[in-house]
């Protein structure tokens, strides 16, 4: 990974007594360099192991690791709170910062593939104090506004330091499956209906009148890179006939992003394929994170969409999951209703935007709080002919 300057803005903050703690000093630091965040390591995966709930699966230092090898640029700048009490690392603030539109933004790391932020906690003691002692800290490091993207409602972050008010528009919802109830050995659980669990043998029996169907969980390695290369492939497909712009699945970088996770056995990427005929026609890419699974990449062939082939997918995942020992499959935001047909339950994801100056009001108040969400609905009102058109240039 390349090595990046350090900013000009000082190490520690300040020193805060944390009153849970008898009298021990809470000492909170900002870490600005990779060479930095790289040595925080050992300790971050320390407290990751004995704090962390399975959600903040996209605050683990291996993850946020290769989202600086592929996403970090020059005009990004690392800002990672520590807080430590006698050398111990307490909590963690994975933060970036750079300039839009001459403001200065403090964000999660890990954008845009990422799907939930957050901010590591002990969690023993006094979490609210520990909050409060690093949104201070925050507020000292000099932005105009902290965007907090994609904070779930059970979040450590949520319902703490961020008011209600500077939730932005645009909330969503991110389905769950309980799998015990979703999974048997011999195909869907009691989760579904009599009638689903005979469609899924109807499907099964129409997809192998294609070819030779076979079910594949590569593990790490060449065989989980080729099947992260077959599902972007195929999502990329799927989007230009859907006329569906995402400019995170066309970017070069989400597809190396991923090949370097399969190729680590550390990272907790699964991969659950389905063949026909030896070539891959649907997978999921998906992270394990203490007893929970959390689905990020499902590409499915669209010519297989009358055999059900994106069910049939899910229900190989969650078999998958099930037999590595996960309880939960948690879809991700948006609840989309083919999403719907497998979940269990529901969590409110949410934007907020704190202000620090009136730079930072205007931009929360006009760019985020009004053009951003004009800009999406209008996206997804344009022709579908320029939509692809937009997607092959990206290609």
């Amino acid at each position: 990974m390349p090595s990046r300057a350090t900013s000009p803005i000082a190490e520690t903050i300040e020193r805060i007594s944390s009153p849970d703690r008898s009298g021990d000093a809470l000492d909170i630091r900002v870490v600005t360099s990779l060479d930095g965040f790289m040595a925080l390591q050992a300790d971050w995966d320390d407290l990751f192991e004995r704090a962390a709930t399975p959600q903040q699966v996209f605050q683990r230092h291996i993850f946020l690791r290769y989202w600086a090898r592929h996403y970090l640029d020059a005009k990004t700048q690392l800002s990672i709170l520590t807080g430590r009490i006698d050398g111990r690392l307490v909590t963690v603030w994975p933060l970036m910062r750079r300039r839009k539109l001459g403001v200065d933004v403090l964000s999660f790391m890990g954008a845009p593939v990422a799907q939930f932020g957050d901010v590591l906690v002990e969690a023993d003691g006094d979490r609210h104090a520990l909050l409060e002692a690093g949104w201070s800290a925050v507020t000292s490091l000099g932005a105009d506004v902290f965007e907090a993207r994609r904070v779930r409602a059970d979040a450590a972050l949520c319902g703490s330091v961020i008011a209600s008010s500077a939730r932005l528009p645009g909330d969503v919802e991110a389905p769950f499956a309980s799998l015990p109830r979703r999974v048997t050995a011999d195909g869907p659980g009691i989760g579904y209906s009599a009638r689903e669990r005979s469609n899924y043998r109807r499907r099964l029996r129409r997809l192998r009148e294609h070819g030779d169907i076979t079910f594949a969980e590569p593990g790490s390695g060449p065989a989980a890179e080729a099947a992260v290369a077959s599902a972007i492939a195929i999502k990329k497909n799927w989007l230009i006939e859907n006329a569906i712009l995402s400019p995170t699945v066309m970017d070069s970088r989400f597809q190396a992003f991923f090949a370097d996770l399969a190729g680590d056995p550390d990272a907790g990427l699964h991969a659950s394929a389905i063949t026909c005929d030896g070539r891959p026609i649907g997978v999921d890419l998906s992270f394990d994170c203490k007893g929970h699974t959390f689905g990020h990449v499902l590409a499915t062939d669209p010519g297989y969409e009358r055999e059900g082939l994106g069910r049939l997918l899910i229900h190989r995942t969650f078999a998958a999951a099930a037999h590595r020992g996960n309880t939960i499959f948690d879809l991700l935001a948006p609840a989309d209703s083919y999403k719907m047909q497998h979940a269990d339950g529901l969590v409110a994801i949410r934007d907020y935007a704190l202000a620090f100056s009136w730079r930072g009001r205007l931009m929360r108040d006009l760019a985020m709080a009004r053009l951003q969400p004009m800009a999406k609905a209008w996206a997804k009102r344009l022709p579908a002919s320029l939509v692809q058109k937009l997607v092959m240039r990206r290609l």
